[in-house]
């Protein structure tokens, strides 16, 4: 008995001993999640997802969401985008959050926002939507307010329409466009993307394919109707620019290399995807469809050519050699020939070559069958590489140690023709005019060159953009 009554004594002392470190204890506070951040977090989201078709050049819904200020306006609803500490009260809460099981409205034609990013754009609302952009990223570039250049930046590209009217220069968020002769500017095209990669006019001349994006955040697709100087497109793709964009033959769709290793292909007027191919090891950075739109050809830093079928999606062949040593590096731009599938490649290695499209014997390996022709090397590396518009002549420029060269051979042996005028910064960019006697470049210094495609002299250079003037004297 003395034994239990001594259990029990002990196990009070335990019991009370518990209460007491218990009392002690202090009582945990609820955690008040952290601040989250418009610039750094939330305008990433409405960038991948909302910004497409609520930018000054294409507001649907009558509402903007590319800056801060845009947000607190008014659409065509009357009800505002974001009413600071009540996300209840926020119409863009209202669009991308789901109601009765029922769909969000927004992001329209596309998969609703992760529950994740629908949260973290309630939270910030909830904590008084403070605004934290940086005072150097507030600058606000439209077509209201385009941009401002104290000197040329690098041109990525340029394009002739096939009716040979204009000339499109590629800028910083927006796209140049002259007369062909370079006589007179005639549009400047402001989008969202601050960098270029690449311009497309459609075959029939009336729409413009532009692909870029900002670098690390988010890539797009601009499709623009020239005739009416509007944005009729504007998709967000991947987190990063994309390049080499390229029209079917029959201008229904735009084709397009990924900094994620892929090449896809948009219908035009949509913007719904209709191909994706993975096949690639390295980023994608050019694009080019056969000549009855059946196959689209891409080429890769990771040194290969590809064949993909547009219909089924199916990688084909890789059309370039998988042989060691016969790529000595990454490609960098991809033609096709306007009569036949026959393709210009050129990249690191410095050396153009032309290859058939379709392969029509069985594969060897350490063979190199579809390679046709070999052109000699160029200094450094090849930027672009065009075909003149009957297929008898190339284009190919180039850069090495901060210069660069613009050469012009015949397609049939290879054999030089000219090379063009002008001393010149490395060359990024090169076009032919629709009827073969001029051929456009551009690149580092920023000076868009008109050559003889035939002799090589230099007919006009001009700067593409409205350049300050002291800052233009200070230059030269």
């Amino acid at each position: 008995m003395r034994m239990l009554q001594g259990l029990l004594a002990t196990a009070g002392l335990l019991i009370g001993f518990s209460f007491a470190a218990s009392a002690d204890k202090p009582v945990a506070k609820s955690v008040e999640p952290p601040p989250v951040s418009y610039y750094r977090e939330v305008r990433r989201i409405f960038q991948q997802n909302c910004q497409g078709c609520h930018q000054p050049a294409r507001a649907q819904g009558s509402f903007i969401m590319t800056s801060y200020a845009n947000l607190l306006e008014k659409g065509e609803s009357g009800e505002p985008g974001v009413v600071p500490g009540k996300p209840e009260a926020s119409k863009i809460v209202a669009q991308i959050t789901s109601h009765n099981g029922k769909r969000p409205a927004m992001p329209k034609g596309k998969d609703p926002l992760l529950e994740r990013e629908v949260k973290l754009i309630q939270q910030w609302i909830a904590q008084g939507a403070k605004d934290d952009t940086p005072r150097i990223a507030q600058q606000l570039i439209d077509a209201e307010h385009p941009p401002t250049y104290a000197s040329p930046p690098v041109i990525t590209s340029v394009d002739f329409s096939p009716d040979g009217k204009l000339l499109a220069v590629a800028g910083y968020h927006e796209v140049l466009m002259h007369k062909a002769d370079g006589s007179g500017l005639v549009a400047r095209l402001v989008g969202l993307s601050e960098r270029v990669q690449s311009l497309a006019f459609s075959p029939d001349s009336k729409s413009l394919a532009v692909t870029g994006g900002d670098p690390g955040r988010f890539g797009e697709v601009q499709i623009w109707d020239i005739a009416k100087r509007e944005l009729k497109l504007s998709l967000p793709v991947t987190y990063d620019t994309v390049y080499g964009g390229s029209w079917s033959p029959d201008g229904s769709k735009v084709a397009f290399g990924c900094a994620d290793n892929t090449l896809r292909a948009i219908e035009a007027k949509t913007g719904k995807q209709v191909l994706f191919q993975g096949a690639h090891n390295d980023w994608v950075l050019d694009t080019v469809f056969s000549v009855d739109g059946s196959h689209l050809v891409s080429v890769s830093r990771d040194m290969s050519m590809k064949l993909t079928e547009v219909a089924t999606q199916r990688f084909v062949d890789n059309i370039t050699s998988i042989t060691p040593g016969a790529l000595k590096g990454g490609l960098q731009t991809v033609a096709r020939n306007p009569k036949k599938d026959e393709l210009l490649i050129g990249g690191s290695d410095g050396q153009a070559k032309i290859y058939k499209m379709y392969r029509d014997k069985k594969r060897v390996i350490g063979d190199d069958f579809n390679r046709l022709r070999v052109f000699e090397a160029l200094p450094g590396r090849i930027f672009r590489a065009r075909y003149s518009p009957d297929g008898s002549r190339v284009a190919v420029s180039s850069s090495h140690e901060g210069k660069g060269e613009v050469r012009i051979y015949q397609e049939a042996d290879a054999k030089l023709v000219t090379k063009l005028e002008g001393e010149r910064g490395a060359v990024y960019a090169v076009a032919f005019r629709p009827d073969g006697k001029v051929v456009a470049s551009g690149g580092f210094d920023g000076l868009v060159r008109l050559n003889d495609a035939q002799t090589g002299k230099l007919i006009k250079e001009f700067i593409p953009y409205p350049v300050k003037t002291n800052a233009l004297s200070a230059r030269n």
